[in-house]
């Protein structure tokens, strides 16, 4: 993702219970440190073994669209395993933090049966999207962004007027509060303008970002029209993220 809010939420003087958001956070943190992208794991080797096995690893569990709509089972699965799977430590902190802002409050909004199905559901469908719009490419896709993209969807549905105080590098870092209503559709604004520049190929999905923001709100106008959430206090402080 472009842009990422180091955040903390308060509601009633109390952190949402969210074992959902927290078990996803920990089980992409577990295959990411088993994983040869880590470069933990001596089984992978070093060097020019190492890179071998990155790619091996990311073509075996990343959705590749060339191979996504042909009659393969294995193909067909890889739009689950591929948000689990991230490509850096860069790509994982970055996408967990998002998940650990947003995604306890959607979580405890939504419930935790649903906001798993939810989050899951726009996932695959994030990765599918970005597949069908290149499906020549031969290049694999890895990350939660899709589904972390669908978060922030709904979380600007049924949050829209809470407060996120950001500090933005063009600005000097100068901490500014603007409601989640300004700043989440200016982040979509930004995934918009890179993808209609960036390629099919290596780099960050940003394609993928804006079919899952946008199956998130969908969903969540959808799902919650009416019912939407009071507004919550969060402060945050932008960082870089990659696919």
């Amino acid at each position: 993702m472009i842009s990422i809010w180091s955040a903390s939420t308060r509601r009633a003087g109390r952190r949402p219970a969210a074992p959902v958001t927290y078990g996803l956070i920990a089980l992409c943190c577990a295959i990411f440190l088993i994983g040869p992208a880590s470069g933990l794991s001596p089984t992978y080797g070093t060097g020019d073994d190492l890179l071998a096995a990155q790619r091996a690893y990311f073509r075996h569990w990343g959705v590749i669209p060339a191979e996504l709509f042909e009659d393969s089972p294995r193909a067909a699965l890889t739009p689950a395993t591929a948000l689990f799977v991230h490509g850096s430590w860069l790509h994982l902190l970055g996408n967990m933090l998002f998940l650990y802002v947003f995604g306890v409050m959607t979580e405890e909004r939504m419930g935790r049966i649903e906001f798993t199905f939810f989050y899951l559901g726009c996932g695959c469908l994030a990765l599918i999207g970005y597949a069908a719009a290149g499906a020549g490419s031969g290049y694999p896709l890895v990350g939660a962004s899709g589904a972390i993209s669908a978060v922030l969807g709904a979380f600007l549905f049924l949050f829209p007027g809470a407060r996120v105080t950001s500090l933005l590098p063009f600005l000097l870092f100068l901490p500014l509060r603007f409601p989640a209503w300004v700043v989440l559709p200016f982040w979509a604004a930004l995934q918009w303008l890179a993808a209609g520049q960036a390629s099919i190929g290596p780099g960050v999905a940003y394609l993928a970002h804006l079919v899952g923001f946008a199956l998130g709100f969908l969903y969540a106008c959808t799902r919650f029209r009416g019912t939407a959430g009071p507004a919550v206090p969060i402060t945050a402080d932008p960082r870089d993220d990659r696919a």
